[in-house]
């Protein structure tokens, strides 16, 4: 099974914050309210713990509403199902202790198994520090690939992955603003290392390389180079914020979604502050 799915930085933690509570001994299952607390979500950004909790409450508020598209073909083969559904079915707000509740959507219970089965080898804890969610999905697919050691994908199936849908349509833009950054953290953060490369169909870049393994013990990753900023690209707008502002604040690996709703939080938590500060 193979999901396509897009979520922001804080809704991946999340799912992972959750899965991350299964035990070995136990089954995930769709009946169990899994929690999330603020403090953690705290600990993990460095922000306050009321921040934190507002963060907390509309990402989980967000994972309620999205959509994935689970493809099941028998043995790898095509002409499998596709199936639309929804990552969670509950969700319970607990302001007094600090915290969220979710209960997973039935259709999800074998996949997040799944995941949870690929993350045992690697420590939750280094995906907690990547800033990136499009390294943080990379990285899951890397851990899905694991045994290969390499894997060759066609552009349109990473895009549908990572549910870029129009976004960053032209190759450099893909390779600058998702790519790149992604292969930087998980080189940076995680226990993998991994290299990649292109292969083009004609004068058109066609399938993506992806060649990976295990570091070696005490080995350091190489200080990631940020990328150049180039002139904005993309029109239009995410949550009333101009895509021009978006991009001229996104930071590197951030994905516009995740660089609109932190400069949204930015803008609320002036505001608070105004507010609150004395005349």
């Amino acid at each position: 099974m193979e999901a396509s799915y897009r979520l922001s930085l804080y809704e991946q933690r999340i799912v992972l914050a959750c899965i991350a509570q299964v035990r070995r001994d136990a089954p995930l299952t769709d009946q169990q309210l899994y929690t999330v607390s603020a403090q953690k979500i705290a600990n993990e950004t460095g922000v306050g713990l009321k921040t934190a909790y507002r963060h907390l409450k509309a990402a989980s508020e967000r994972l309620y509403r999205r959509e994935v598209t689970l493809h099941e073909a028998p043995n790898g083969a095509g002409g499998g199902k596709v199936r639309l559904t929804r990552w969670v079915q509950t969700v319970e707000y607990r302001e007094a202790e600090g915290m969220v509740a979710l209960r997973f959507g039935t259709d999800m219970v074998p996949y997040l198994s799944q995941l949870s089965e690929q993350f045992t080898r690697y420590a939750l804890e280094d995906v907690a520090k990547m800033t990136s969610a499009h390294a943080i999905r990379l990285y899951e697919l890397l851990c899905q690939w694991r045994d290969a050691g390499k894997r060759k994908v066609s552009v349109e199936w990473l895009r549908e992955a990572l549910q870029l849908e129009e976004r960053y349509g032209r190759i450099p833009d893909l390779k600058r603003w998702v790519i790149q950054p992604a292969i930087e953290q998980i080189n940076e953060h995680s226990p993998l290392w991994v290299k990649w490369d292109q292969c083009k169909t004609g004068r058109r870049v066609s399938h993506l390389i992806f060649t990976f393994g295990e570091k070696k013990t005490g080995e350091i990753a190489d200080k990631p180079r940020k990328p150049k900023r180039t002139a904005p690209q993309t029109k239009g707008a995410l949550y009333g914020i101009p895509m021009a502002n978006i991009e001229a604040k996104a930071q590197p690996g951030e994905s516009y979604e995740d660089a609109a709703l932190r400069i949204l939080e930015e803008r609320r938590s002036r505001s608070l502050y105004r507010d609150e500060s004395p005349d």
